[in-house]
Formats: structure tokens, C-alpha cells, sequence
């Protein structure tokens, strides 16, 4: 008796310690640390109908003004569900690696078998020394796991950030390329007319006429695109910001912010994406769970099966009996060789899938940084040399109509070609800011990079020879 409430005693404190409430909520806190300085907001997990609530009143602010880019971000970050969901998923897996690292429940067998009139009770206590011997090396495992989905989830975080940025880019820029192309057709519109009239009158020929009524079908044509892109980018914003019902009236800017006056340098961008970029991070602590996972199936190879307990005995009429017990399975047909040929086999998988990520990451922020500054020179060409270029031949060409050298048809071609100058302004100032939201993607995990797109020509002039 003596022997069995000692280990009663034993076990009952064991059990006891591996009732402690483990402290939670820390994965999310994590997570946060790692993406907060490259968004420059919280992450909030809704977990009851009070923050459903909460959440609601914050994003309902931020959509009764016009939202910016920053504002964009943030109601992402607060109301895609999307991200909601994984958040939840690290929440399960944080409760996965509090439950590795406690210990394991003891059992205890009970049995009564009677022959005739004697009764036999049999009691056993027993707990499982395999899993207390690899209980810390399953806790080590468990802990690199949630660390590799820590920054699965924080990378998620970074690119719904940056797929956010580039929506709102795409689609400030498509709505004010829709304003522009409104100008354009209505230019059109009046020269078509105006050509359609003069050849009433006799004093315009049927080609010419036909010209300007071809500049006007496509300047139509043009309109309905333009208007289809803005609403294909306007709806893949709102699906980003999980907006729906009352809150689809979204207000955006009227145009993209300004260039920067001058481009980032950053001569050392790879040995920068190669310190905190999670992918490569991810990478790193993948293959340095195999190689304790390895570790785990080295230790356990021979014993899959190792008990040890108390037994106790009675009966009626016989002495009690008591003593321990030992379950240990013989390897007699699987000595573990396959367990450890798989074990090394995932563990250099999982090396040369952190190189082959770091490859990666190199060539990636290579090319972002490239499309970076080419975006940034070319959207700096616009602004400072098409752009005043075109609006001075307008001037001139006023000029000139006021002075009767040239007539409407000339001056309405010139200032269709400086309105298309000015829409492909637009998009090269798009094409920079989709870079630079490439680039701060690119720093920081894998990024889909945006291809550069060819922008418009200018409008050729249909007055001439008239």
C-alpha cells in the first residue's frame, strides 16, 4: 500500500502540472511583432459577437470618407475574412502545441473474475514512459511547427497588405483614365458632328468626314473599356476589404499621389530581403523541424510500445498480490530502418527547398527593385517632359486658331493627343506605384510582380489635310 500511494501521490502531481493553463494568445502576438512595422496597423482576431460588433463601428468610420491607401490597408486588415479564418487556424494551432507539451494521462485497469465462489479483483496503474522520454523532444517539434505557421500567416498578412495597396491603385488610377477617356470621347463626339454638318453644308469631303466618324467610334469603344476596367478593379478592391451590402459605396481619391522626389536606393536590397523575408524564413525553420523530427525517429526507432505500471491483485480467498509490469514490443520484423530512411529523406527536402526559396528571393527582389526605378524614370519623364511638351503645342496650336492659321479640326486633334498623354501619364504614375508596392513585398516575402504594362499612344491626329 505504501508503494502504490507513492506513486498515487506521483502521479497525482504530475497530472496536476500538466493541468496548468498554458498562456495563449501569444502566437497572435507574434505574428503581430513581425508585420505591424511594414503595415502600420494592429492585427485584431474577432473571437465573439462583441468584436464582430467592434469591428463593424471601426471599418463603417473609415468608409464614410474618402479612403486613402492607409486607410485601404487598415480596413483590410480588420474586415477580410479571408484573414480572419487563418488567423483562427494559428489560434488551433497554438492549442495544438499547449496539448504536445503536457503530459500524458496515467490509465488504470480494473478486473474482476470469479471461479465459483472465488472472486478475483485485478487493478493496474500504468502510464506511458515512451511518450514521458519524448515528451521534450515532441514539445521542441511542436514549437518549430507553430513558429513556421506564425510566419505562413504573417507573410499572408504582408500580402493581402500589398494586393490591398495595388487594387487601390489600379483602380484610382482606372477611375481617373475613365475621366480622361470621357474627354476624349466628348472631343470626338463634337468633331464628328461638326464634320457631319460641314459636309451638309458642302464644305467638307466624305473621307474626311468618315475619319473623324471612325476617331469617334473608337473613342467610344475606348470609354466602355475604360469603364469595364474600372469596375473590375473597384470590385476586386471590395472583395479585398470584405465589404458587401450598404458598405459598396466606397469614396476613393480623385487621382494616385504625387511621384516621389526621388527613388529609393538600396545597394544592399538582397543581403536586406534575405534577413526578413519569411518565406525564407519559413524555409529555414522547415528544415530545422525535420532535422529534430530526424532526431525523434533516431531515439524512438526500436521502442514504439513502453509501458510501465503497477498491478494488484486479490481475491476472496487467496493472499493479495502485487508487483509491476513492463510492456515492451520486440522489433523482431521492423527495426525502424524505413521511419529513419524517410526521416533523412524530408529533412534534406527541406534543405534544398530552403535554398532553392533563398534563390528565389534573391532573383525577386532583384527584379522589383529593376521594375522599380525603370517605373519611377518613366513616370518621371511624363511628368516633367511629355506632359508640359504636349501642353505647350496645345497653347501654340491655340494660338494659332485664334489667329485663324488653323482651323477646329486641327485644334481638336491636338488636344486629343495631349489628353492621351495625359492618360498615359496616369498609367505610368500607376505602373510606379505598383512597383513600389512589388518592391515592399518583395523585402519581405514572395510577391506576384506586376508586369509592365505599354501605355497608350498619343492620338493621331485626324484635322490634317482637310
Amino acid at each position: 500500500m505504501n508503494r502504490v500511494s507513492f506513486w498515487a501521490v506521483v502521479l497525482g502531481v504530475l497530472g496536476l502540472s500538466g493541468c496548468a493553463n498554458l498562456e495563449s494568445g501569444r502566437a497572435l502576438g507574434t505574428v503581430q511583432s513581425l508585420t505591424q512595422g511594414h503595415t502600420g496597423h494592429p492585427l485584431m482576431m474577432d473571437r465573439s459577437a462583441d468584436d464582430l460588433a467592434r469591428t463593424h463601428k471601426r471599418v463603417t468610420e473609415l468608409l464614410q470618407r474618402p479612403l486613402a491607401m492607409d486607410a485601404a490597408v487598415q480596413v483590410a486588415l480588420l474586415n477580410n475574412r479571408g484573414l480572419q479564418a487563418r488567423l483562427q487556424f494559428l489560434g488551433v494551432t497554438e492549442a495544438e502545441v499547449q496539448q504536445a507539451a503536457r503530459l500524458p494521462n496515467p490509465g488504470f485497469s480494473f478486473g474482476r473474475v470469479t471461479k465459483g465462489h472465488e472472486v478475483e479483483l485485478e487493478r493496474g496503474l500504468h502510464v506511458s514512459l515512451a511518450r514521458l522520454l519524448a515528451l521534450p523532444l515532441v514539445s521542441r517539434l511542436e514549437t518549430r511547427r507553430l513558429e513556421a505557421v506564425q510566419r505562413e500567416v504573417a507573410m499572408e498578412v504582408l500580402s493581402l497588405a500589398a494586393d490591398t495597396r495595388k487594387a487601390w491603385v489600379q483602380v484610382v488610377a482606372a477611375g481617373e483614365s475613365l475621366r480622361y477617356m470621357r474627354q476624349v470621347q466628348e472631343a470626338a463626339e463634337a468633331s464628328a458632328e461638326l464634320a457631319r454638318r460641314l459636309q451638309q453644308a458642302g464644305n467638307f469631303n466624305a473621307l474626311a468626314r468618315l475619319r473623324e466618324q471612325g476617331f469617334y467610334a473608337d473613342a467610344a469603344l475606348g470609354l466602355a473599356r475604360a469603364d469595364q476596367a474600372h469596375r473590375a478593379a473597384r470590385e476586386r478592391l471590395i472583395r479585398l476589404l470584405g465589404l458587401w451590402g450598404e458598405s459598396l459605396t466606397l469614396q476613393l481619391p480623385d487621382r494616385l499621389p504625387d511621384l516621389p522626389a526621388a527613388p529609393k536606393d538600396q545597394p544592399d536590397i538582397e543581403r536586406q530581403a534575405l534577413a526578413q523575408r519569411l518565406d525564407v524564413q519559413a524555409a529555414r525553420f522547415a528544415a530545422e523541424q525535420m532535422a529534430k523530427n530526424l532526431q525523434l525517429t533516431q531515439v524512438t526507432r526500436f521502442v514504439s510500445v513502453f509501458e510501465l505500471g503497477l498491478a494488484r491483485s486479490t481475491s476472496n480467498d487467496g493472499p493479495r498480490q502485487t508487483g509491476w509490469e513492463i510492456d515492451l514490443e520486440l522489433p523482431l520484423f521492423d527495426w525502424g530502418g524505413a521511419r529513419v530512411a524517410k526521416a533523412e529523406g524530408l529533412y534534406m527536402q527541406a534543405v534544398h527547398q530552403a535554398a532553392a526559396t533563398a534563390i528565389q528571393a534573391r532573383s525577386e527582389v532583384r527584379e522589383a527593385y529593376g521594375n522599380y526605378r525603370a517605373s519611377y524614370d518613366i513616370a518621371r519623364h511624363h511628368r516633367d517632359e511629355i506632359v508640359p511638351l504636349k501642353k505647350r503645342i496645345s497653347d501654340e496650336q491655340l494660338l494659332r486658331y485664334n489667329g485663324m492659321l488653323i482651323g477646329v479640326f486641327e485644334l481638336l486633334a491636338d488636344a486629343r493627343s495631349q489628353i492621351a498623354s495625359v492618360n498615359a501619364s496616369i498609367e505610368a504614375l500607376r505602373d510606379f506605384w505598383l512597383a513600389q508596392a512589388d518592391l515592399d513585398m518583395a523585402l519581405v516575402g514572395r510577391v506576384a510582380l506586376s508586369a509592365p504594362t505599354a501605355t497608350a499612344a498619343p492620338a493621331p491626329e485626324a484635322g490634317g489635310g482637310h
